[in-house]
């Protein structure tokens, strides 16, 4: 195995994004810290990401600086992100070697980089399986060893322009070691570890730092309303209606990225719920329906099928009807997609739980003689207490609600 002392850069987002394509949620972390970034250190070098950088200013100088001088740099293209592709297409125009472009496998490949060789991994929704975060790491270890012991151009760039000398820029400071004290990276991860620990006033705090590092960041946005939701700061209201307007810049209305609009229906059913308002209600309904069809997830599923039935619980005639019959066929298309899911790599999969819970409740709505097995797979999967507890919530608060189903 090569040992050299030099620099990776990793063009690719961060956080979880959504593959607009498929729909899909992809954890890019994931691929990086357990593939792209231990391929790179396998063979001695410093391995980066934009979020990791540390910089003075505007994070443009130091990223534009990694992308001429690193060793080598991958670029991840999953979600057909396009800043990764315009960083992508910069290396390309300044440096004819070294470069590796990789994505999920699922990936619709634009006509432009027809000629570029873009290797493939493949996702779980966030979660990407052992098996296959193993065999692809092998692989992109390979390709950089050979890529670095014998160069060969692989910019579209200076295939086409054989004439074409590439510049030298030189930085007297490295642009992986630059003055600020913390990185993108370290403060978006203190921000997830105190939200993971209830401790909401420090996370709101952090994801507005990281928000001024990154304002076009929707995962920082999300990540913000979030947060400030969940703290009920002053109350509950106050709170709820701060986060819809933490969320304005990414216009759920017309929006079509399915975290955003499940988001914003989490945030309306609960001021649904505080205040008993019916516009919140079918707010929360528009934007679970609308992530629903579009990411066609459980998720979004199972909580539209169920406000679906209070909505119809509040109505009367064909209406009423209209809604606990639309509320049925969603949870049949649930019950396929968990069932889908249960049957793929299920073993590698974080969500497991939610996964059996919500076929649990699908099927317990759906009166399917299947609910009490799902019912044992589901308490056999439990992690944390309160998880079964939600889900015991939500069903009793579901049998209220088919109670005063019309359809009986």
């Amino acid at each position: 195995m090569i040992k050299k002392t030099g620099t990776c850069f990793a063009i690719m987002g961060y956080g979880v994004k959504t593959d607009y394509a498929t729909g899909r949620l992809l954890d890019l972390d994931k691929t990086y810290k357990n593939i792209i970034k231990p391929a790179a250190e396998a063979v001695g070098l410093e391995c980066k990401r934009a979020d990791e950088i540390r910089h003075s200013g505007i994070i443009d100088v130091p990223m534009f600086n990694s992308l001429i001088n690193a060793d080598v740099v991958i670029a991840d293209l999953s979600t057909n992100n396009s800043n990764a592709f315009y960083e992508l297409g910069v290396r390309h125009a300044l440096r004819p070697y070294t470069t590796i472009a990789i994505s999920e496998n699922k990936l619709k490949k634009p006509f432009d980089v027809d000629h570029t060789v873009i290797r493939q991994y493949e996702h779980l929704g966030k979660d990407i399986g052992y098996d296959e975060t193993m065999r692809f790491r092998k692989e992109l270890i390979d390709s950089i060893e050979y890529i670095l012991s014998k160069p060969e151009i692989d910019s579209p760039v200076y295939t086409y322009l054989s004439g074409l000398k590439p510049p030298v820029y030189k930085c007297d400071a490295d642009p992986l070691k630059l003055s600020r004290k913390d990185t993108l990276s370290t403060i978006i991860e203190a921000a997830t570890n105190a939200m993971n620990g209830n401790n909401f006033d420090t996370a709101i705090a952090l994801y507005k730092e990281a928000y001024d590092i990154d304002n076009n960041s929707e995962y920082i946005i999300q990540k913000l309303a979030l947060s400030t939701y969940k703290n009920k700061h002053p109350n509950h209201v106050v709170a709820l209606r701060e986060a819809i307007k933490i969320l304005k810049p990414l216009d759920p209305d017309s929006s079509t990225d399915p975290e955003t609009l499940g988001l914003s229906g989490a945030i309306y059913k609960r001021l649904w719920e505080e205040e008993n308002i019916i516009d919140s209600l079918d707010k929360s309904i528009y934007y679970y329906e609308k992530g629903f069809y579009i990411k066609n997830d459980y998720y979004n599923g199972i909580n539209l099928a169920f406000l679906l039935n209070i909505r119809g619980s509040l109505q009367s005639g064909y209406e009423s009807i209209a809604d606990y019959v639309l509320a049925n066929r969603v949870r049949a298309k649930v019950v396929d997609i968990c069932d889908n899911l249960m049957k793929t790599d299920f073993e590698n999969r974080s969500d497991q739980y939610w996964i059996a819970a919500t076929l649990e409740e699908a099927l317990f709505a759906l009166g399917n003689p299947r609910y009490e097995g799902a019912k044992t797979i589901s308490e056999s999967l439990i992690k944390a207490g309160w998880e079964r507890e939600s889900t015991i919530k939500q069903i009793d608060k579901l049998k209220e609600y088919l109670a005063k189903s019309p359809l009986k």
